[in-house]
């Protein structure tokens, strides 16, 4: 700093303390202030761990710790603006999906900061427009149930991953979410019932109605304490990133390039209404809330019934007009002498 910028700086100050301002008392407040990174942790611990389910903490947990943290997280909570929360989402476009929930984590916690705890006057997050993305719907036909059964089928031939195998079958068998069957404990199992009754699903208590074949999933299984769905050590539940990870091995192993564990529950609700069940029965399945996430799988058979009423009617009217279209027998009238 020059002499000139100094004294010219030194002026401000003087000005600013003859107005009742304490500009080193501003600085020294600034440097106590809070980080994104320490109000982060405030939201995962006081609004998180109280108000959201497991599933829900563990995703945002995962959020603030790899998204969030590392890009924010040494900004002064005053001193983030909406060019910053910009850019940073922005960074993240190769990844819609997830850069999509990042923001959305980010502005309930940002919001907490503006209202609850008055640590900031706004949310800088709103009105940061989030990336299209496209719909994940899918859903395992039968020649790739076969691929991943016969995957399936090796690895527990070499001892590889029980708890996982199991996992994958108890999905493709009842259309549970992921976090339900993870958080499954064997106390909600009633196999005389063929019945699950989770205490605190998505959606609230709900009962899982089991076919025979999941019954025989479940039957299979000796030791029948704590968790359902075991991780590695046998006495903890198996953690999301084994599972996805394991996920990854079993979709190389069986020639699947895509798909994703939850897909195994679109195929259950896919299956359940080309069986011809309606809408309520399909979302009673699936413990859906309302029949609005329950209509893409009827729609699904729908479709499959509009192919089959296309291929009769074509049918049917090509016998109808077979006489209208047939080559007539040209009869050459007798000329006249």
């Amino acid at each position: 700093m020059t002499p000139d910028a100094a004294r010219a700086k030194a002026f401000r100050e003087k000005a600013a303390v003859s107005d009742g301002d304490d500009p080193s008392g501003a600085r020294q407040q600034k440097r106590r202030e809070n980080t994104v990174a320490l109000v982060a942790d405030r939201y995962l611990a006081e609004h998180v761990t109280a108000h959201n389910k497991a599933s829900t903490g563990n995703e945002a947990h995962r959020i603030v710790e790899t998204r969030i943290k590392p890009k924010l997280g040494n900004i002064k909570i005053t001193d983030l603006t909406r060019a910053d929360i910009k850019a940073w989402h922005q960074a993240m476009s190769a990844t819609p999906y997830e850069a999509n929930r990042a923001l959305a984590y980010c502005s309930k916690m940002l919001s907490l900061a503006a209202t609850d705890w008055e640590l900031r006057p706004d949310n800088p997050c709103l009105g940061i427009k989030r990336f299209p993305e496209k719909k994940r719907e899918r859903y395992f036909d039968d020649h790739e149930l076969t691929m991943l059964g016969s995957a399936l089928l090796e690895m527990e031939t070499e001892g590889l991953a029980p708890g996982f195998i199991l996992l994958v079958r108890l999905l493709a068998t009842t259309g549970m979410r992921l976090g339900e069957a993870l958080g499954l404990l064997w106390s909600d199992v009633d196999l005389s019932g063929r019945a699950i009754r989770l205490r605190d699903a998505k959606a609230g208590a709900r009962t899982v109605h089991l076919g025979g074949a999941a019954v025989a999933v479940l039957d299979a299984v000796n030791e029948r304490d704590g968790y359902v769905v075991h991780g590695p050590g046998g006495d903890k539940a198996l953690s999301v990133n084994t599972a996805q990870k394991a996920w990854k091995r079993l979709r190389e192993r069986s020639g699947i390039n895509d798909g994703r564990l939850h897909d195994l529950r679109h195929t259950a609700g896919t299956f359940a209404a080309l069986t011809g069940a309606n809408a309520f029965v399909v979302r009673d399945l699936l413990g859906h809330r309302t029949l609005a996430m329950t209509g893409r799988y009827v729609e699904r058979a729908a479709d499959m019934v509009r192919a089959t009423a296309d291929a009769v009617s074509s049918r049917v009217a090509a016998a109808l007009n077979a006489a209208a279209t047939a080559p007539r027998e040209v009869i050459k009238l007798a000329e006249r002498e």
